[in-house]
C-alpha cells in the first residue's frame, strides 16, 4: 500500500513540474505521469547504484553534488525510455530532479501518518 501511495505521489509531483517547467513536457499528463513515476523507480533500482558506484570518486571530491547530475541522467533516461515525456536538456533534468525531490518530500510529509 505504501509503495503505491509513494508511486502516485510521485506522478502527481511529476504532472505539477511538467506543468510548471518549460523544457519538459507529458503528451497524456495523467498516463504519462504514472508511467513516468514507475519508470523513475525502477531506474532507481537498478540503474543508480551503478551509476553511484562508478562515479564515487567524483561524489566524495564534490561533497555530494554530483548525485544531483545523477538523478538528471535518470530522469533524461526516462525521458528517452517513454516516448510521452520529453525533457530538452541536461540542465532542464537538473532542475527537473532537484524540483521532484523536493516536491516528493512535501508531499510524502503531507501524507505521513503520526507514529505513536
Amino acid at each position: 500500500m505504501k509503495l503505491i501511495i509513494k508511486l502516485l505521489t510521485s506522478a502527481a509531483a511529476v504532472f505539477i513540474i511538467a506543468n510548471l517547467l518549460p523544457g519538459v513536457t507529458l503528451v497524456d499528463p495523467i498516463k504519462d505521469a504514472l508511467i513516468v513515476a514507475i519508470v523513475i523507480a525502477i531506474l532507481n533500482v537498478l540503474l543508480k547504484p551503478i551509476l553511484i558506484i562508478l562515479t564515487l570518486p567524483i561524489t566524495i571530491i564534490t561533497l555530494g553534488l554530483f548525485l544531483i547530475i545523477i538523478n538528471a541522467i535518470i530522469i533524461k533516461a526516462a525521458s528517452n525510455i517513454i516516448d510521452g515525456f520529453t525533457v530538452n536538456s541536461l540542465w532542464v533534468a537538473v532542475l527537473f530532479s532537484i524540483l521532484l525531490s523536493v516536491l516528493q518530500s512535501f508531499l510524502n510529509s503531507l501524507l505521513k501518518e503520526d507514529k505513536k
